[in-house]
């Protein structure tokens, strides 16, 4: 019997590659368990051997890294839709952990029918490559973001990067979005400390370029906000933010 949780998963790939109809069917046919987990809950640590794919389904995950001393660096934010270790395919030992940042529905697949799954559907093995490459691009942007742009504008450019992921899998409401993701974990993916990422929120609320309330947030002006982070979304790949072919010829 289809899960209807995989649904996220074709609404993700479809928004980075054209699938037909028969690769559709074969990931809603993809055997899958669903649990549900508590906020700041290890789904992988760092030295484990996983045999099995992880499914964002409701919720925020992230994935990150603790050093002896304690201190925590967070090297991303995931959201639903998003099967954040599909490289465990390939690589068999975790070199970070995957956890949840909320409250959170996670499905798991089973490598063996992942591994069917692509060797029986080439194109859907190019879909999951495609979104292995675009997390690697993420990661890019986020060296950038931490070595580049100051405080307010790294916070900002989180904020962006939320706000376009979750619109392309159907999951904001005008400019709003669900964002449970408390200032110490931002601290943790922005390298700032808690006062500093405090006071680069204030800046922003102060200035109308976000509204924070509940555990979700409004942007009242996308265009400012881009320009205060110097957002630029071709990291993304997104199929919907594909350049024109006039501006393509106008660059």
């Amino acid at each position: 019997m289809r899960h209807h949780s995989l649904n996220r998963l074709v609404t993700k790939l479809d928004s980075i590659i054209s699938l037909s109809d028969a690769e559709r069917t074969a990931i809603l046919d993809l055997p899958i368990r669903v649990r549900d987990l508590a906020a700041d809950q290890d789904i992988g640590r760092e030295g484990d051997r996983p045999s099995q794919c992880s499914l964002v389904v409701e919720g925020f995950l992230c994935r990150y890294k603790t050093l002896p001393d304690g201190s925590r660096t967070i090297m991303a934010f995931y959201v639903p839709g998003d099967i954040p270790d599909v490289h465990s395919l390939h690589i068999e030992l975790m070199d970070h952990t995957l956890g949840t940042v909320t409250t959170s529905k996670v499905g798991f697949i089973p490598h063996e029918d992942m591994r069917r799954l692509t060797q029986q559907h080439p194109h859907i093995a190019e879909a999951f490559w495609r979104e292995t490459l675009i997390d690697a691009a993420i990661f890019r942007e986020w060296i950038v973001n931490l070595g580049s742009r100051e405080a307010y504008s790294r916070i900002a450019h989180l904020f962006c990067e939320i706000f376009l992921k979750l619109k392309a899998v159907g999951l904001t409401h005008g400019h709003s979005f669900d964002f449970p993701v408390t200032q110490a974990k931002i601290a943790d993916a922005t390298g700032l400390s808690d006062v500093h990422v405090n006071r680069s929120l204030m800046k922003l609320r102060a200035d109308g370029l976000i509204a924070i309330e509940r555990g979700r947030c409004t942007i009242p002006d996308m265009g400012r906000l881009e320009e205060a982070a110097m957002f630029d979304p071709t990291y993304l790949h997104l199929k919907e933010l594909a350049p024109s072919p006039a501006r393509v010829a106008a660059q």
